[in-house]
């Protein structure tokens, strides 16, 4: 067993972390034991675990559990980006949500980091032209978790939704790697056009509660968007915007706001 799991933790160190806290869960807290097997231990690897996770969470009597494992576990075997890309979204919870000190609690209990699996395997159907299936899924995550994520949206790893309330992206946002943003953040449009129309979210950007990106433009790598801002205009990378409408305050204030998490405005 030990050898077992010593190969497992050199070939994916992720997945046999999550293994090793299981089993420390289940003798802490015995009555979660079928939660914790079913959802992980009884899986051999992290895509069958997901695919598991997200079919129970948004199976509903029109589109059964297993029905809807079937078609997670198609998206994980045909595009493997789907599974580094939640073990990157893992360790990203892991290191900047104080909340979080261990990597089987997004797993089981974050629906910030559910939410993003469901919105990964919704646009492999977008992008494999299962487009009905894959608004069902958005229908479904928007209903259960909060979360309304277009399944067209492209959505860079390492991503962390903080308490993951109200988030709304639109059809045509794009938001790249290692992106950090906190409940009610809205990535929309700013009327009825059909092009492209709503905001692109450069890498290591920090988008704080409550702010709105609206319309087709850039947010520069590695800005911040202060809470509650309405954000109009482009944002320069490595700038700190605030405000209604959002104007530029100062430099972001370190080189990867989103792994800092630093929303104070003027105050060390």
């Amino acid at each position: 067993m030990a050898e077992t799991h010593a190969k497992l933790a050199e070939l994916d160190p992720v997945w046999a972390r999550i293994n090793t806290e299981a089993t420390t869960a289940i003798k802490d807290e015995p009555l979660l034991g079928g939660l914790i097997h079913s959802s992980i231990l009884h899986h051999k690897t992290i895509e069958s675990a997901l695919a598991y996770r997200t079919s129970m969470k948004l199976g509903a009597n029109e589109m059964p559990e297993q029905l809807l494992r079937e078609i997670c576990d198609m998206a994980y075997a045909d595009d493997p980006e789907l599974g580094q890309a939640a073990r990157a979204d893992i360790v990203a919870v892991y290191d900047r949500d104080p909340a979080c000190d261990r990597f089987i609690l997004p797993m089981l209990f974050f629906k910030g980091f559910q939410a993003i699996q469901a919105y990964r395997v919704a646009n492999w159907l977008w992008r494999t032209d299962r487009r009905d299936m894959a608004r069902f899924f958005q229908m479904r995550c928007s209903e259960v978790f909060g979360v309304d994520i277009h399944p067209a949206a492209r959505i860079g790893k390492g991503i962390m939704i903080d308490h993951a309330h109200s988030i709304v992206i639109g059809e045509t946002a794009v938001v790249g790697d290692n992106v950090s943003m906190l409940h009610s953040v809205t990535l929309g449009g700013t009327g009825k056009e059909e092009e492209d129309r709503h905001p692109k979210i450069g890498d290591g950007v920090l988008i704080g509660a409550g702010a709105k990106v609206l319309g087709n433009i850039k947010v520069g790598h590695c800005s911040r968007v202060a809470a509650g801002s309405v954000v109009l205009q482009e944002v320069p990378p490595c700038k700190t915007v605030a405000g209604v409408p959002a104007k530029i305050v100062g430099e972001a204030g370190c080189d990867q706001p989103s792994v800092a998490m630093d929303q104070l405005l003027g105050v060390r």
